[in-house]
């Protein structure tokens, strides 16, 4: 026997009346493409006597849409829903936005529309449905939230600054709106929504002044927001706000939203304001859902565009140490890690870790990670991604596609060569290409015209011809050049035709490697050097000011100690002869799951193991 649909209940919603958990019948249902915010869904719904087109399903209950489970004459029962105010052709109109429905009866055994409607009632809610369905993205006028908890009115704009909190220690409780249904159109409103993210300060300087800023995350069971805090109101509520926990939130300033860094699903994001007030919920909140996710598989990220900020789940196959490297713009030290991961099509993807977060990062035991607007990087075909200043990263998070891919890890993953999407880095950190050893390299003629000039290799670091290896350099950011000392207190560059006062030491190191086929001279170039030595070039040339003693026996403690290197190959004529001059790109230390998984492949390729 089929469930009873609430007859009357559409008139009874529409004209402002709360009906609890309505029982209604799908009719069918158009996607709405908004600008920015991607896809949503309106319902053609009936309660048995009336059909209603003014209905729309928030965002994240889109997939019963594209999953067919709101299937044509299918019946449903709205447990929770929010009425918005939108402009239809200049009339006010209500629009009913679906915040949870659960499926009673499929469509496909239903088979039938459930009543007597008149066709001429479905067609006359059907006209004009899409333009004010379109505006119902972004209500014009206040809407009122369906809460079965008891309301109380909202505070008005110019309410005084503890009316929020006086309204949540009230015994009458609080009209909240939904974040679906926020826009700049109106300011009477009162959000309760958990923190999902939360971004460190960030703090600039420029023609225009100096500042600082965070930004934070927003969701609740309607949708989500991105809301940030400047200057003052960055002092005044970072300390305060937790991520996980929830918050009442109200006059916030709305604007469209920055899709350049912003790639939540809300065409609006907010500012906090000099009238915003923000308080903490006590009261449990089950209702408003935690962080949620949009992840793309590995795969697909082939074919998305550079700079595009996604969703992502992977689990860490491998994972360097923390490397240091300077900023070229800005000369700043800074501290990366690269991870590789792989989800459950066995592909894998380079991923950079920045700051305290490279730091902090312990890649043990091969930990899931789940991540939400990361940035895709390109180079030389091949795509990579970084976690940037607004990215949620998690590790180990409870969520069932986490748990999943664990188990696929553990039996399958772990142990199969895994293909790559990503290739070498523009500066030099991912270790992909070919494997090979000196004699190899020699015999295969790498460098040489038509032959690969880059290979990946283990050696040992023989030593460090500790003269020339340190050198003074222009001071000017990007000029690399040595500068001449004017024995005047005054170093010149002839590169930039610039005298200055001071300099910067830059390492050169040329290093000799060696494995057990052969040895190669190889270049080291700063960054490189520097991992190399174990300490920074400036470091390096205040030690030999100081003691050259000392010096040189920090050069000399660099050798017996080995890395996987990537090593480039190039001829060039040196006195009429041609030679091939090593230059090392990349050096990481080793990874035994990454060499034993390349020597047990040689293994297999010398025994003609196929399997």
């Amino acid at each position: 026997m089929l469930p009873e649909l609430t007859k009357g209940a559409l008139d009874r919603i529409m004209s402002g009346e709360e009906v609890e958990e309505p029982i209604f019948q799908v009719l069918g249902h158009k996607r709405l493409a908004s600008s920015t915010s991607g896809e949503r869904y309106r319902l053609l719904v009936s309660d048995g006597i009336k059909s209603n087109s003014f209905t729309m399903l928030a965002t994240q209950l889109n997939q019963l849409v594209t999953n067919d489970v709101l299937s044509e004459h299918s019946i449903v029962q709205i447990k929770r829903y929010a009425i918005s105010m939108v402009n239809n052709g200049g009339t006010q109109r209500r629009v009913m936005v679906i915040l949870n429905i659960d499926v009673l009866v499929p469509g496909n055994e239903v088979g039938k529309v459930l009543g007597s409607i008149s066709v001429d009632n479905t067609r006359t809610e059907e006209a004009g449905s899409n333009t004010a369905l379109q505006a119902s993205a972004a209500p014009q006028s206040k809407p009122v939230i369906n809460n079965q908890v008891a309301l109380k009115t909202a505070p008005r704009a110019n309410n005084t600054s503890n009316n929020l909190n006086e309204s949540i220690s009230g015994s009458g409780g609080i009209s909240t709106t939904p974040i679906a249904a926020l826009s700049p159109y109106h300011n009477r409103w009162v959000i309760k929504a958990r923190v999902t993210n939360k971004s460190n300060i960030r703090t600039w300087s420029n023609s225009r002044g100096e500042g600082k800023l965070f930004h934070m995350d927003l969701l609740d069971e309607s949708g989500e927001i991105r809301c940030t805090a400047f200057r003052e109101q960055c002092d005044k509520f970072y300390d305060m706000i937790e991520i996980g926990k929830v918050y009442f939130i109200t006059r916030g300033v709305l604007k469209p939203a920055n899709k350049q860094f912003n790639n939540l699903k809300n065409d609006y994001e907010m500012t906090i304001g000099n009238d915003t007030e923000i308080a903490a919920c006590n009261e449990e909140s089950q209702e408003i859902p935690e962080v949620q996710f949009n992840f793309v598989s590995i795969s697909s990220i082939e074919h998305k565009q550079k700079d595009e900020l996604i969703d992502v789940l992977g689990i860490v196959k491998f994972c360097s140490d923390v490397q240091s490297l300077t900023a070229r713009t800005t000369g700043r030290e800074l501290k990366k890690r690269d991870l590789s991961i792989v989800d459950e099509n066995n592909d894998l993807i380079n991923l950079t870790l920045w700051g305290q977060q490279a730091i902090e990062f312990n890649g043990d035991n091969n930990p899931v990670v789940a991540m939400k607007g990361v940035k895709i990087g390109e180079f030389q075909g091949g795509k990579n991604l970084s976690i940037v200043a607004s990215s949620l990263f998690q590790v180990d998070p409870d969520l069932p596609q986490a748990h999943k891919l664990r188990g696929w890890f553990k039996t399958v993953g772990a142990s199969e060569e895994s293909r790559s999407i990503s290739k070498v880095s523009a500066d030099g950190g991912s270790m992909n290409g070919p494997w090979s050893t000196f004699k190899e390299a020699e015999e295969q003629r790498f460098g040489h015209a038509d032959q690969p000039n880059q290979f990946i290799t283990k050696a040992t670091v023989n030593l460090i011809r500790s003269e020339n290896a340190l050198y003074k350099a222009c001071p000017t950011e990007g000029c690399k050049k040595k500068v001449v000392d004017q024995s005047n207190g005054m170093y010149k560059c002839e590169k930039c035709q610039r005298d200055y006062p001071n300099f910067t030491y830059r390492l050169l190191a040329s290093a000799n490697l060696v494995d057990w086929t052969g040895h190669k001279w190889a270049t080291a170039f700063n960054e490189q050097a520097e991992i190399l030595v174990g300490a920074t070039a400036q470091e390096l040339g205040e030690l030999k000011e100081q003691n050259n003693d000392a010096y040189l026996e920090k050069i000399g403690e660099a050798a017996f100690k080995s890395y996987i290197f990537k090593l480039r190959l190039r001829q060039e004529t040196y006195n009429d002869e041609n030679r091939l001059k090593a230059t090392v790109v990349s050096i990481q230390p080793i990874n035994y799951k990454v060499y034993t998984e390349y020597l047990l492949k040689k293994i297999k390729e010398l025994a003609n193991i196929k399997n």
